[in-house]
């Protein structure tokens, strides 16, 4: 059961005890310590301590680490970093699926005040490089399975001084003697300033070159204060994470640990394995987007399995079908959390909590809840004035939670931050008791399946293809995937392309999760008055 902790007094109790101040702060009778701020390589280096001899992390090979285990083999990483000439102007990127060494490396940059960006592991050369070269990265560690990734990327980014892999591989020097050669020592927080950046998260843009989202410590200290005053956390949470440990599901292993609760790591999404770790270890919180969740429903073997441990279903990333809702709502009970944020104002904006999920309410389910009241969020016009409540306006927040700006982007984030206010480019309505309903995006991004996919790169790559002539690309409404990647194509007279030529050009360019899932081949591209493609016509042309 939900522990019976009100929110403001657990966060009280984790963040801002005495003992907490003394357990991660020097002895001094300086001033300057009196009121000194307090980041999140504090409240690691304090929730490894406390949960030192409690297993806090299950790997998918069966083995598992303590609190003291992953401390002793973090501060391992830290020192093979420094001897290997690291120091805080290094910037690391990161390429690798769910293994233990992705916390070890991302904690160890963390401490060391690196900055560290992670490139999916679903992503695609073209896509690392760019980030390679614009983040200005020097030092790469990756995943053997992503050695033939890693060796087309060396050679196309000479800049990359150091190429380390997490055991043997023909494209890097082998990180893990490195780290083995040093002795555990005590973590320590690096001095730092709240607005120093540690992290860039990439993300597409309308220009479709992806932009390099600033994380601050400040950013990332607060994120972790709203998850643990504002999340639904089980008590004694066993959390099965089946999202990538480097990007989202990095971002639950403190909160988990500061909840006291441990993690289980499986490699991905797969409905059986998953409804198996549930079983057998009893798990009571996951984190999964719409499409897992309806995955899971529909598996001819669902009935097979005990669920019944489940007691809080996190889900965001991308909108949930309020029949499946409903459904899903029916099915394992009242057990659904929702949180919506974006990596500019990163996890939580607003929340939906398991009693506010009304299934018999299709506007509540269609809600992404009520905004957080730990930063301000208010609903505005095009001259940034506030909308009156049941009028649409666009979702904008301003707070410690906002990230500093987009890396070298100078102008994209002047305007992002137009009337001092992030604008998400989400538009939405208020409603009486203050749910927001998202009726619209400003931008074109697709949500589908929780990735974000932007139009123009698609389109880009599309537009490659000898035989097309023009093309536009948009979602459109689907049951599974919450949106489809739709394109419609136009070719060129007497020229031939099937769907599946667009996507397998696709799929080697962009990946899997980009590749349009229906193709309509059209006469022309319709256009609007200005001559710009029409996608909103061809939205409601092909939502049918």
């Amino acid at each position: 059961m939900i522990a019976a902790v009100q929110p403001q007094q657990l966060l009280i109790r984790q963040l801002f005890t005495a003992e907490f101040y003394s357990a991660v702060q020097s002895e001094s009778s300086m001033r300057t310590q009196l009121h000194k701020e307090i980041f999140t390589p504090h409240l690691l280096i304090r929730a490894l301590q406390d949960n030192a001899d409690r297993e806090v992390i299950f790997l998918p090979d069966g083995s598992s680490r303590t609190g003291r285990e992953i401390a002793d083999e973090t501060s391992r990483y830290c020192q093979a970093f420094r001897a290997q000439g690291l120091n805080r102007a290094s910037r690391i990127a990161l390429l690798s699926g769910n293994r233990v060494e992705v916390i070890h490396v991302t904690d160890a940059a963390l401490l060391e005040a690196m900055l560290i960006t992670s490139l999916h592991p679903m992503g695609a050369v073209d896509d690392f490089a760019y980030v390679v070269e614009d983040a200005n990265i020097d030092t790469i560690i990756f995943d053997p399975k992503f050695d033939h990734l890693v060796g087309e990327l060396k050679q196309r980014c000479p800049q990359l001084k150091r190429v380390w892999s997490l055991g043997q591989s023909n494209s890097g020097e082998n990180l893990l003697p490195f780290v083995s050669n040093h002795d555990a020592a005590p973590l320590i927080a690096p001095e730092v300033n709240g607005e120093d950046v540690y992290r860039l998260t990439y993300s597409g843009g309308t220009t479709g070159k992806p932009k390099g989202i600033e994380g601050s410590y400040r950013c990332f200290m607060t994120m972790t204060q709203i998850m643990m005053a504002e999340w639904e956390w089980p008590e004694n949470t066993r959390q099965l994470l089946v999202s990538p440990l480097s990007h989202t599901g990095g971002t639950l292993f403190l909160p988990t640990l500061l909840a006291g609760g441990s993690m289980y790591v499986i490699p991905a999404f797969e409905p059986v394995k998953v409804m198996e770790m549930i079983q057998e270890h009893k798990i009571n919180c996951m984190l999964m987007v719409p499409t897992m969740i309806y995955a899971l429903m529909d598996h001819p073997r669902a009935p097979e399995f005990d669920l019944s441990s489940l007691e809080t279903i996190i889900y965001g990333a991308s909108p949930m079908s309020v029949p499946r809702l409903q459904e899903a709502i029916k099915k394992f009970g009242p057990i659904f959390f929702q949180f919506y944020g974006q990596s500019e104002c990163p996890m939580t904006i607003s929340v939906m909590r398991r009693s506010e999920h009304l299934v018999d309410d299709p506007k509540r389910l269609s809600s992404c809840g009520r905004p957080v009241p730990w930063i301000d969020v208010a609903l505005l016009d095009h001259q940034g004035n506030p909308v009156p409540d049941g009028e649409p306006g666009e979702i904008c927040t301003r707070g410690p939670l906002v990230m500093p700006g987009y890396y070298n982007k100078p102008d994209l984030t002047e305007e992002v931050f137009a009337h001092d206010w992030l604008h998400t480019g989400d538009i939405a309505i208020k409603d009486p008791d203050g749910f927001l309903r998202i009726v619209d995006r400003a931008k074109d991004m697709v949500i589908t399946g929780g990735f974000n996919v932007f139009p123009r790169e698609v389109e880009d790559v599309i537009a490659t293809h000898p035989a097309v002539s023009a093309v536009s690309v948009f979602g459109t409404p689907d049951e599974k995937w919450g949106e489809a990647v739709t394109a419609a194509v136009a070719l060129r007279p007497g020229m031939e392309a099937s769907a599946e030529d667009i996507s397998k050009l696709v799929r080697a360019t962009k990946g899997p999760h980009q590749t349009p899932k229906i193709i309509h081949f059209v006469d022309a591209i319709p256009v609007t008055n200005l001559g710009k493609p029409d996608k909103k016509a061809l939205r409601k042309q092909f939502s049918g």
